[in-house]
């Protein structure tokens, strides 16, 4: 089943990481799909690959003439637009007092701003057609707060309660409007040095999962829910992350990395207290 068959979609970031496998996905399941990217060659690389159901147009997400037009462009050569996928982001690190304000507007700008234009720019489109989805891609770190990330975390936050608020407006016109919350992914941002996926697992030890995810997870997700599948999903918040948004561990109980119950045919439970 080809579930996305005569759909239209655009996919922004869409030309590297979670982006690029999400574009190959959207291809396989039937989709014509404009790949749009700050990325020329790669993305132009990608889109002629992909075949003829695919092309690449150059989008700077935190312009908004750029916005125009990309949808401009879709329209005259496909005369409507699906489906979009704001997945370009950025991420920098740095501590509060130490991260400049340029850095700090400048992830806004892309992450949050980017997203907040490409809702702007599909809704009049979307709306008068009577149906469309959009999939903003936020983070497990738009679910909770996280050490020398402010900027990317902010602009996660943001892009989750955008995603509410454009559910409430939009989906009085047949739009949905959802967000997917990844965890870390094996992609260039995470993995920047490209270490093989199972030498990573160290790092990612207090995820329940206890393993880094990987982009293809991401991209079923999102997947999902463009989808008619998920007719019935709008403001919703898609974790992706392994059951790391799930709660913390308290290291050397029960049921911690550090002290895992085991399942054994002799296993007893023990140290029930009761208060």
């Amino acid at each position: 089943m080809q579930r996305l068959q005569n759909k239209i979609a655009i996919i922004t970031g869409g030309a590297r990481g979670m982006g690029a496998r999400t574009s190959r996905l959207f291809i396989e399941e039937g989709a014509t799909l404009v790949i749009a990217d700050v990325l020329e060659e790669e993305g132009q690389a990608l889109a002629d690959e992909l075949g003829p159901r695919a092309s690449f147009q150059r989008l700077d997400v935190s312009d908004e003439a750029n916005w125009q037009r990309l949808v401009d462009d879709t329209l005259a050569r496909h005369g409507r637009i699906d489906v979009l996928v704001n997945n370009a982001a950025v991420l920098t690190f740095g501590a509060i007092g130490a991260l400049p304000r340029e850095t700090f507007e400048r992830v806004l700008a892309v992450n949050l701003t980017g997203t907040f234009l490409g809702i702007s720019a599909v809704t009049p489109i979307m709306c008068r057609q009577g149906a469309g989805s959009i999939v903003n891609i936020s983070s497990v770190d738009g679910l909770r707060g996280v050490n020398a990330l402010a900027a990317y975390a902010a602009s996660k936050w943001g892009i989750r309660g955008l995603t509410k608020v454009a559910a409430l407006e939009l989906g009085l016109h047949g739009v949905r409007v959802n967000s997917v919350h990844p965890g870390g992914v094996d992609t260039l941002m995470s993995n920047p040095g490209g270490a093989p996926r199972e030498s990573l697992a160290d790092q990612y030890r207090m995820v329940p999962l206890q393993r880094i995810g990987a982009p293809e997870e991401i991209a079923r997700a999102t997947l999902f829910l463009a989808s008619d599948e998920a007719s019935y999903c709008n403001g919703s918040e898609l974790a992706v992350d392994g059951g790391m948004s799930a709660g913390f561990y308290y290291e050397g109980l029960p049921g911690s990395p550090t002290a895992p119950v085991s399942w054994d045919a002799n296993h007893e439970q023990g140290d029930q207290r009761h208060g």
